[in-house]
C-alpha cells in the first residue's frame, strides 16, 4: 500500500536526524571523559550515551503512527478528508465508502505527497557545534589516568622548577602469565592485579614534573626500582607471592600515594585419582593372569602426557623377602587437564608366585615450568593367594554343598518362601516339593541353633520330617529318654547308634561338647526372655513341618510369627550372666566414723591447663581498643608472615597495618585494624551446660520443702 511506504519513509528521516544531531555530542563527551578519569570510564559512558541516543531516535520514529498518517494525508485536498477509509476493513466499507476509497488510491498513486519531516539544520548546527566544543576541551584537558598502550602521548608537564612535588598523571600495567598456563596477558591502567604465580609485571607510570629517581616499595621490604625512558618510568618484577606496594618518587609525591594490592594465584600440584582397582588393597584370584591399572591425573594448567608407574615386587616369606623394583613410562589419552592412564600388569611376566604381593605407585607431572611439580597416586597392593588358599579354593564347591543352610536366617527362610510361592506356576510338583524342603530343612538347623540357648539336645541323624502332630522340641520323647538315661554323662559315644550329620554345627557341639543342661549356660536368659525364646521355637517347628510336607503358603504364617518372637529376644533389657558373686574388701569397722583420711588418695579433679593464646594478637588487640596506646606493628607483621593462614585474608591485614603506619592518629583505622585481628584470636571455652528445668513430679517436690521453684540457669 502507498500509505504505508509513507509512513516508512518519515520513520526513516526522523530516526536519521536524531542520530545526526546525537551521536557526535555522545562521542565527545567520552572523549573527554577518557581525558579526565581514563578510557574504563570512557568507554561505560560512551557505550550508554549512544545506546540513549539510539533508543532515543527509535522512540521518536516509532510515535509517527497510523493516526499521524491519516492526519498528514488529510491535510491535502485531494485526498477529500477521506484517508482513514485506507486503513479501515474493506467489508465493513458500503457501496460509496468503497468508490471513495478507490479515488483516495488512485490519487496517491498518481500523485503521492512527501511526508518526511524537513531536516532542522539549527538544531543540527548547534548539537555538532556543541561536540565540537567537548572534543576541543578533551584535547586541552590534562591527562590524569589516561595511557592505555604503548604508544600513549606524552603527559602535558608542569613547570619543572626545582622543589615542585612530583604528581602521578598516568599508569599502566601489564599482566604475561608464564607460558605453560596458556593464558593470554592483560594490561590496564589499574595498578591492582591479580596474577598467576611466576607472573611477568611491566609497570609504566608518567610523573609532572619529572623526579629524579621512582620506584615501588612493597611492603615486605622489597624494591623494585624504575627506570626512565622519555617521559615514562619503566619497571618489571616477576611476582611469586602476594603483597602491597606504594609508588614512591625523590623529591617525595605531593601526596602519599596509595596502597596497590598485589595477589598472587598459586599453582597447585596435580591430583591423581585411581579408577581401577577400588581398592588399595586387592586380593588376587586364584590363577589369575593380569592386574588392570587406571588412573585419571587432573591440573587447571595441563598435566605432562608420560607418567612413571612404579611397580615393587615382594617374594619369599619370613626373613627370605626380596623386593625388585622397575619403572615403566606411561603415556596418557585425553586433555591436557584431564589426562587418563591405563596399564595391564602381567604376573607371570613379573615372575610372581602364590603367595607374591605386587604394589604399584603412579607419578605424574604438570607444566609448570622451569620446575615442574609432582604427585603420586596412592600404593596399590595386590596380593597373589598361596598354595594353601588355591587348594582350599579348589574344595570351596565341596564345602558349600554341605552347609549352605548354617549361615540362614528366618528373615532368609521367609524369603525364600516368597519367592518359591511366585514360582509355582512354572515349577513341577516334584521340583516345588524338593525346594520346599531344602527350605525346611534350613527351618530345621535354624531351629537347632537357637535351642542350644535353652539346653535343648542336639539331633543326631537324618529322621523322618516333623508333622504337626508330633510334640513340640521342648515336650520330652522316646527318643529323648533313650538318648538321655540317668547314668548317661553326656558321654554319647555309641548309645544312639546315629552317625553324627557332616557339617552340622549342632552334630559337633553334641559330639565333642554338651552345654545344654549345664546351670550357668542354662540360665543366660531371664525367665521371661526364655518363655519368648521358647515359643519362637514352636512356631518354627510347626514352620518346619509344613515346609517340609511341601506348603510353604501354610509355613509362613508360624514362619513371620517366628520372627517376631525373635525380634522380643533380641530386644531384651537384661541376660543372667554367671553366677559369680562380688568379693567386696572387707570393712575395717575400727576406722568407721573417724573421720580419718590417712592412705586415700586425692581424688580432686585436676583440670588441664589451658594453653596460652598468643601473646602477639592479643596484646596488639587490646591496645588497639585505646586510642592512645602504642601498637608494636613490626612485631605483628612479623607474626603475619609466620602464621599468614590465621586469618581469612592476610593481605586486608597487611592493608589494615600500612594505613595506620601512615595515619598514627586515625581512629577508623586503629578500629579497622582490630576488625581484622579478631578472626585471629583464641576463642573462649563454651559455656557450660544448662540444667533441665524441673518437671512436674520436680516442682511438686520443691513445693513440699518449701522452696520455690528456681528457673533453668
Amino acid at each position: 500500500m502507498k500509505a504505508r511506504e509513507l509512513l516508512q519513509a518519515a520513520r526513516r528521516r526522523r530516526l536519521l536526524i536524531t542520530l545526526v544531531a546525537g551521536l557526535p555530542v555522545a562521542l565527545a563527551v567520552a572523549a573527554l571523559l577518557a581525558r579526565m578519569l581514563g578510557l574504563d570510564a570512557a568507554y561505560i559512558v560512551g557505550t550508554g550515551a549512544a545506546l540513549l541516543v539510539a533508543a532515543v531516535a527509535m522512540w521518536r520514529a516509532r510515535r509517527l503512527d497510523t493516526r499521524w498518517l491519516i492526519k498528514r494525508l488529510n491535510e491535502h485536498p485531494q485526498l477529500q478528508d477521506s484517508a482513514d477509509l485506507l486503513f479501515a476493513a474493506s467489508d465493513k466499507l458500503n457501496p460509496l465508502q468503497q468508490r471513495q476509497r478507490r479515488h483516495v488510491e488512485h490519487q496517491l498513486q498518481r500523485d503521492p505527497p512527501d511526508l518526511r519531516p524537513r531536516w532542522p539544520w539549527r538544531a543540527v548546527v548547534l548539537c555538532w557545534l556543541l561536540a565540537v566544543l567537548l572534543a576541543s576541551a578533551a584535547l586541552l584537558w590534562p591527562r590524569a589516568a589516561g595511557m592505555t598502550g604503548t604508544d600513549a602521548g606524552t603527559v602535558t608537564t608542569e613547570h619543572t622548577a626545582h622543589g615542585t612535588a612530583p604528581v602521578l598523571r598516568g599508569s599502566w600495567l601489564q599482566v604475561t602469565p608464564p607460558a605453560y598456563s596458556g593464558q593470554a596477558a592483560s594490561a590496564g591502567e589499574k595498578l591492582d592485579a591479580r596474577a598467576l604465580q611466576g607472573s611477568q609485571l611491566q609497570w609504566r607510570l608518567q610523573f609532572s614534573p619529572q623526579p629524579q629517581q621512582a620506584w615501588l616499595q612493597f611492603h615486605d621490604g622489597r624494591r623494585v626500582a624504575l627506570q626512565r625512558d622519555g617521559d615514562d618510568w619503566r619497571g618489571s618484577h616477576v611476582v611469586q607471592r602476594a603483597g602491597l606496594y606504594r609508588i614512591h618518587t625523590r623529591p617525595a609525591m605531593a601526596e602519599a600515594g596509595r596502597a596497590y594490592r598485589l595477589e598472587v594465584v598459586v599453582d597447585h600440584p596435580p591430583q591423581v585419582k585411581v579408577i581401577e582397582p577400588a581398592q588399595t588393597l586387592n586380593q588376587a584370584a586364584p590363577r589369575q593372569r593380569s592386574w588392570q591399572l587406571r588412573f585419571e591425573a587432573s591440573d587447571d594448567f595441563g598435566v605432562n602426557g608420560t607418567a612413571t608407574l612404579d611397580i615393587t615386587t615382594a617374594k619369599g616369606t619370613g626373613e627370605n623377602i626380596s623386593f625388585q623394583q622397575r619403572q615403566l613410562s606411561l603415556s596418557g589419552s585425553g586433555p591436557a587437564t584431564a589426562r587418563r592412564f591405563a596399564y595391564s600388569a602381567d604376573l607371570a611376566a613379573l615372575g610372581l608366585a602364590p603367595g607374591d604381593e605386587v604394589v604399584a605407585r603412579l607419578t605424574v607431572r604438570d607444566n609448570r615450568s622451569p620446575q615442574p611439580q609432582e604427585a603420586r597416586s596412592a600404593s596399590l597392593i595386590l596380593r597373589l593367594p598361596s598354595e594353601q588358599q588355591v587348594q582350599a579354593s579348589d574344595l570351596e564347591g565341596a564345602i558349600k554343598k554341605v552347609m549352605p543352610a548354617y549361615f540362614r536366617s528366618q528373615r532368609q527362610i521367609i524369603i525364600d518362601a516368597e519367592a518359591l510361592l511366585k514360582q509355582r506356576g512354572s515349577l513341577d510338583p516334584d521340583t516345588y516339593t524338593k525346594r520346599a524342603d531344602a527350605i525346611g530343612v534350613d527351618q530345621r538347623i535354624l531351629r537347632l541353633r537357637y535351642g542350644q540357648f535353652l539346653g535343648e539336645e542336639a539331633e543326631g541323624g537324618a529322621k523322618p520330617p516333623p508333622t504337626g502332630d508330633l510334640p513340640t522340641g521342648d515336650a520330652p520323647t522316646a527318643d529323648s529318654h533313650a538318648d538321655h538315661a540317668d547314668d548317661d554323662g553326656h558321654d554319647h559315644g555309641g548309645s544312639t547308634g546315629s552317625a553324627p550329620v557332616f557339617g552340622s554345627a549342632t552334630d559337633v557341639l553334641s559330639e565333642y561338647g554338651h552345654t545344654h543342661d549345664h546351670a550357668e549356660a542354662a540360665t543366660l536368659l531371664d525367665p521371661q526372655t526364655r518363655a519368648i525364646l521358647k515359643a519362637a521355637l514352636d512356631q518354627m517347628w510347626q514352620s518346619e513341618g509344613h515346609l517340609r510336607q511341601g506348603h510353604p503358603d501354610q509355613a509362613l504364617p508360624y514362619a513371620y510369627k517366628a520372627l517376631g518372637f525373635i525380634k522380643q529376644v533380641q530386644q531384651a533389657e537384661r541376660i543372667y550372666l554367671a553366677r559369680v558373686g562380688s568379693e567386696l574388701p572387707p570393712i575395717d569397722m575400727a576406722r568407721r566414723m573417724t573421720g580419718k583420711r590417712d592412705g586415700l588418695d586425692n581424688r580432686g579433679v585436676q583440670l588441664a591447663a589451658r594453653p596460652a593464646a598468643d601473646g602477639v594478637v592479643a596484646s596488639a588487640w587490646q591496645a588497639l581498643a585505646a586510642p592512645t596506646q602504642a601498637v608494636d606493628l613490626d612485631a605483628l607483621t612479623r607474626w603475619l608472615d609466620a602464621h599468614p593462614d590465621a586469618v581469612p585474608d592476610p593481605l586486608d591485614v597487611v592493608a589494615a597495618i600500612d594505613a595506620l603506619r601512615q595515619q598514627p592518629d586515625c581512629q577508623r583505622c586503629r578500629q579497622q585494624l582490630r576488625d581484622q585481628l579478631w578472626p585471629a584470636l583464641r576463642r573462649a571455652e563454651g559455656p557450660p551446660a544448662r540444667r533441665n528445668a524441673a518437671d512436674a513430679g520436680g516442682r511438686r517436690y520443691l513445693e513440699a520443702l518449701g522452696t520455690p521453684t528456681e528457673p533453668a540457669r
